[in-house]
């Protein structure tokens, strides 16, 4: 029963009698013993993975919670078969190699770090399949961790490789991290970016500054759009033209960066345009005019109201003396502001809860900017901006009928006419 008692003398003495030297078999006898402990990782490996497909597959569609679907798909199952042929080698390779121990010893080192590595990739699947399934709770919405999931990633790597430099160089882990301590300047500069990115990660998240499916905007660098991802170095930002912008994390704590969110949750958004009117067009209110725009009610009773506050007003001199004098003291301009102010007041998306103003910016030689204010329901994109196209393209359209008229820079033709009159 030599097969029983030691494979390696059953081999070799097989190959002995086949004709082979005694030392040649002996070398032989190992290369048949190896074969044999692949062929067996090789199977241990398909018996493992079959086990986790179909047994532990099966388990888990049949569970009612959701987590452990997510391991599975994940892979977090699927990779810890990996370490099925790992033991298989780690346990048979000094009955294969009994003869080399110098290979036994590679094999051994190789194998070792093979499992380190295996570990490193299910320990990171695992911490993966928590980040998703933290995702699915409400506090996602408002607390993003992708920053500490990579930062914990990144950990079990460098632990990994300890691991893996102290096997192969037969230090102990202590004395490597002692040595990174000596190179603490160096690695603080090759991984700045990474440091940045955690402190600002920490920031945005603890004050609540940023959240994926924020929409943000950064002039200086051309950002306008929605946050898509946010991790340990970059925020990933899809601007409305569908371009895809990256932002370093700690830019954003360096710099200032304008969130929308706010207005979102409000409901409501701001609308703020102005028009230029042209200074030669504002003037006092003349018969003409009063009789024309006294066919509104509303504008009848302003001017009524108006022309009462001025009579029981008291004055410190005699102004009838004065041929500037207007009886009314009513501008075109201030007719105009109080029914831009009803008309804003009258459209069924503005939010009369807020204030609506129409007020003076100073001039700087570009006519009278005639500035409105006020806030609308339609914070979606497309309303909001016909919203506002229309209540500027109406201001435009009927400040004629109060004898004002919109400034503009002299075109071409218009510096022609003028030359030639």
């Amino acid at each position: 029963m030599p097969l029983m008692n030691d494979p390696a003398i059953w081999f070799k003495d097989l190959f002995v009698h086949a004709g082979f030297s005694y030392s040649f078999s002996s070398f032989l006898s190992t290369i048949a013993l190896v074969l044999i402990v692949i062929l067996l990782s090789w199977f241990s490996n398909i018996i493992a993975k079959a086990i986790i497909l179909k047994v532990v597959s099966r388990i888990v569609k049949k569970t009612a919670v959701t987590w452990d679907d997510i391991f599975l798909e994940q892979k977090v199952f699927t990779r810890l078969s990996h370490f099925a042929p790992a033991l298989v080698i780690w346990f048979m390779a000094a009955w294969a190699l009994k003869a080399y121990p110098s290979w036994l010893l590679v094999v051994q080192k190789l194998t070792y770090i093979y499992m380190a590595v295996i570990g490193m990739v299910v320990i990171n699947s695992f911490i993966e399949a928590w980040h998703e399934i933290y995702k699915t709770l409400p506090i996602a919405r408002h607390r993003h961790i992708k920053g500490y999931v990579q930062l914990l990633k990144i950990f079990i790597v460098v632990v990994a490789i300890l691991v893996i430099v102290s096997v192969i160089f037969k230090k102990d882990i202590s004395t490597l991290i002692a040595g990174l301590g000596a190179m603490a300047a160096v690695l603080i500069f090759v991984f700045k970016d990474t440091l940045l990115g955690l402190v600002a990660s920490i920031q945005l998240s603890a004050d609540k500054m940023l959240k994926i499916g924020d929409w943000i905007s950064i002039p200086r660098r051309d950002v306008d759009g929605i946050v898509t991802d946010i991790t340990l170095n970059t925020v990933k930002v899809e601007n409305f033209d569908k371009t895809i912008i990256t932002v370093p994390t700690y830019s954003l704590v360096n710099d200032s960066f304008q969130n929308w969110n706010g207005m979102e949750e409000a409901g409501i958004r701001q609308v703020k345009r102005s028009v230029f009117i042209d200074l030669q067009s504002v003037r006092f209110l003349d018969k003409e005019l009063k009789d024309k725009l006294c066919r509104v009610t509303a504008l009848k009773e302003f001017i009524e109201s108006k022309e009462i506050k001025s009579d029981l007003s008291g004055k410190d001199f005699d102004t009838t003396e004065s041929p500037f004098f207007n009886s009314s003291q009513i501008t075109n301009l201030g007719i105009f502001r109080f029914y831009t102010e009803a008309y804003l007041k009258q459209l069924p998306n503005v939010d009369r809860s807020q204030a609506i103003i129409m007020r003076q910016l100073p001039f700087e030689g570009n006519g009278l900017p005639l500035q409105l204010n006020l806030f609308t329901k339609n914070t979606e994109f497309i309303s909001y901006e016909n919203l506002q196209s229309e209540i500027v393209e109406h201001l435009l359209a009927i400040m004629n009928e109060f004898g004002l008229k919109a400034f503009q820079q002299p075109t071409g033709d218009k510096l022609q006419t003028l030359q030639k009159n």
